[in-house]
């Protein structure tokens, strides 16, 4: 497995990987290249023989906070580590840019990836639905 920093990012391969980590239509293509080009500080894939296996990307405020975002692991790949390994190095990306805090916000049946194998703490939050 190989972890890549700001690869270049095909939209339907990245679709694809959350299509099979999230249950979603792998026929739903969404702007992946525009939007990261445009939003976030840093991305970080994992390869397998060159193909995308895993993925997360990292957004901030341009100062101190960064934000980790749509953390995935393909399910045929999952628990080996690749998740881990991706938050760990966009941690160091974030790190290399200055932030000083990483938010993430996950679903509970995470809370032992994100707590216990990742490092985040637990902290209260809040969350408007639009």
């Amino acid at each position: 497995m190989e972890l890549k920093v700001r690869f270049p990012v095909d939209d339907g391969e990245l679709s694809g990987l959350h299509a099979r980590a999230f249950g979603g239509d792998p026929g739903d293509v969404r702007p992946w290249a525009a939007r990261l080009s445009r939003h976030a500080l840093s991305w970080v894939g994992a390869f397998d023989d060159g193909r995308l296996v895993g993925f997360v990307q990292v957004c901030w405020d341009g100062g101190p906070h960064a934000i980790l975002l749509d953390t995935a692991v393909d399910p045929g790949f999952q628990h080996r580590g690749i998740g881990t390994a991706l938050v760990q190095a966009a941690a160091e990306e974030a790190r290399a840019a200055g932030c000083e805090w990483l938010h993430v916000d996950f679903e509970p049946h995470l809370e032992h990836f994100y707590l216990d194998q990742c490092g985040f703490r637990s902290t209260p939050a809040g969350l408007i639905a639009l």
